[in-house]
């Protein structure tokens, strides 16, 4: 089989929102101690990320309570890189996702802005018809590859995250695609268990049991 990880590597430089990483020397053997220990400041939202429902709204389930069964299993990762405007109801029938309870966008943005280390003006984020397309058609988690799956023109009404998150809908936000060909993989989404956490940082990564 073969294993791709779709994390992004964390570090001060990173691309980010808000404040980078900070990370402090502890302990370390340079200076005499007996082991390297560092510590680490970032936000639950920082490189590949899960939003949970109560990243947007009070009271619903926070990442410690969501089900890994959203999390791991069958995905599918969907080509959009011909897309210059955002994903629409309207592109997601014609992939042909119907049914499926894991998606992944791959997009332009692989390639492009997630590489930089600074946000970009502009972005493939979700439409708000897709996201409704997503909750009616059962989806159980949408992924894609950048800080977040808003549209770069909707991140002050964040009209994409309150319809999903208000639905149970987890998001799987900067996950790496550039080197995933579109197709059927095992998805192994594992968040931190950050208890009445918003959304943490993951590890995830993408199995294709018949590869090399």
């Amino acid at each position: 089989m073969k294993i791709y990880d779709i994390t992004l590597p964390i570090h001060p430089e990173m691309l980010h929102w808000g404040r980078k990483p900070e990370v402090e020397i502890v302990e370390s053997l340079a200076n005499g101690d007996a082991s390297n220990v560092t510590r680490w400041r970032i936000g639950a939202h920082t490189g590949t990320h899960v939003d949970a429902p109560a990243h947007f709204v009070d009271g619903a389930t926070p990442i410690d309570e969501v089900s890994l069964d959203s999390m791991v299993g069958p995905a599918v990762v969907v080509d959009m890189t011909g897309l210059t405007g955002d994903v629409t109801a309207a592109d997601l029938d014609a992939a042909g996702v119907a049914g499926e309870k894991r998606i992944l966008l791959k997009t332009t943005n692989s390639a492009g802005p997630l590489k930089e280390t600074e946000r970009a003006p502009s972005w493939i984020g979700l439409a708000p018809d897709a996201a409704k397309w997503i909750v009616a058609n059962g989806v159980e988690l949408i992924g894609i590859d950048y800080l977040t799956i808003e549209s770069h023109s909707r991140t002050e009404s964040w009209d994409s995250h309150h319809v999903l998150l208000g639905n149970d809908v987890l998001i799987l936000e900067n996950a790496d695609l550039d080197a995933v060909a579109p197709g059927r993989y095992e998805l192994v989404c594992l968040p931190a268990k950050l208890a009445g956490a918003d959304g943490s940082f993951t590890r995830a990564i993408l199995i294709d049991r018949d590869g090399e």
